[in-house]
């Protein structure tokens, strides 16, 4: 069957706007990778910020449970309540977490030292590991056997030397201190900001949504707030037992450092899998210094805290929240890890839950549709 020169026309235009309309999406979608790759500290920032917002919003509705207040009072009073415990740990607890510290990163040392010793003792090669040279000064190879070194008076230009790298390093660690610091009053910010309006910025979020994909975008975000909150929620709790827990068992234990063990536990539980074994790692390293029943004691802690996160709380709480195979959530932890660092690897699990949000939206949607087809 000929077409005529209007239909022949027709067609060569819709594959023309075909062609025009996927080009330009992928070029679109490219450069958002590209974007995303050069900007992800700042964007993961932002997140970082999004989830204390909601984390607040989400203990702001709790409380409206319990009273009837509006919803800048509630998080008033959550927020004085937060700076109150933060404040009240600092204060009374500000000496020690630094002693204790400062006690935890030497007994690391030189267990890893320890460990380095033993290892080349059974013929293994540990030159990748770089733990520093604690001893003194000694005689050069060149000097004969049995000659002390000599302390000579360092030369001007070593001198020069000492002091511009005691410079460098000194701005090093203040640019490290105000990068840290700035991170930390950015993700506040966001997240204040956030709790305050968090329907303001909903309806922004979906005003940007073309009109006929609005109601699946209504959903969608809700879905993901409502998702997100509620495993924030159970998160938090999960990561104060195993605080509670862990400083607790290590007192009883007898390990030096209980409290600040127990603080990095708790902050570590955050992170699914990965951050229970590095706690369990350094819990077990800094318990050998008091001896091989103690470390077999914190080992055996770890084993119990690691059943009841894993057994007991993350299905109690979390039952209804994420539902995330173990395989899929460590493979995509190791993959933004690398790819991001640490960013990647602390909100893996919810940029996860997100993603499957999403999925299962889309999945439900069409299932109905092919049905009917």
């Amino acid at each position: 069957m000929t077409l005529s020169a209007d239909e022949r026309r027709q067609a060569r235009n819709d594959l023309a706007w075909s062609i025009s309309t996927g080009g330009t999406g992928i070029v679109g979608f490219a450069a958002l990778l590209v974007f995303t790759w050069y900007y992800a500290p700042t964007l993961f920032l932002i997140f970082a910020g999004v989830l204390l917002g909601l984390a607040l919003n989400a203990t702001t509705t709790l409380l409206g449970r319990v009273v009837s207040l509006p919803h800048s009072v509630r998080l008033t009073i959550v927020c004085l309540v937060l700076a109150s415990l933060l404040s009240g740990v600092v204060f009374l607890g500000g000496a020690t977490i630094a002693e204790q510290a400062a006690a935890l990163s030497g007994t690391i040392k030189e267990q890893l030292s320890g460990v380095k010793a033993f290892l080349e003792r059974q013929g293994v090669d540990t030159s990748y590991f770089e733990l520093g040279n604690s001893t003194g000064p000694s005689a050069s190879p060149s000097d004969p056997p049995g000659t002390a070194p000599t302390h000579n008076l360092p030369s001007a230009g070593t001198l020069a030397s000492s002091g511009g790298a005691i410079v460098t390093q000194t701005f090093k660690l203040l640019r490290g201190t105000l990068n840290a610091v700035g991170n930390f009053f950015i993700v506040l910010f966001f997240g204040l900001a956030f709790a305050a309006q968090p329907s303001v910025y909903r309806n922004g979020l979906l005003f940007m949504t073309p009109a006929r994909h609005r109601p699946a975008a209504t959903v969608i975000v809700d879905r993901i707030g409502d998702t997100l909150e509620r495993w924030l929620l159970a998160q938090i709790v999960t990561m104060f037992a195993v605080f509670l827990v862990t400083s607790i068992g290590l007192a009883i234990i007898g390990v030096q450092g209980a409290f600040i063990l127990g603080i990095q536990a708790g902050l570590l539980a955050f992170i699914p899998t990965i951050g229970a074994l590095m706690a369990g790692l350094i819990v077990v390293l800094a318990s050998l210094a008091s001896g091989w029943v103690a470390a077999a004691s914190a080992l055996v802690l770890f084993l119990g805290v690691h059943a009841m996160e894993s057994y007991v709380l993350t299905p109690l709480l979390q039952r209804q929240a994420l539902e995330i195979p173990p395989a899929t959530l460590f493979a995509f932890q190791i993959l933004l890890g690398t790819v991001f660092g640490i960013w990647g690897l602390a909100l893996a699990l919810p940029l996860i839950a997100i993603a499957k949000v999403i999925i299962d939206h889309f999945k439900n949607n069409e299932g109905p549709r092919e049905g009917r087809a």
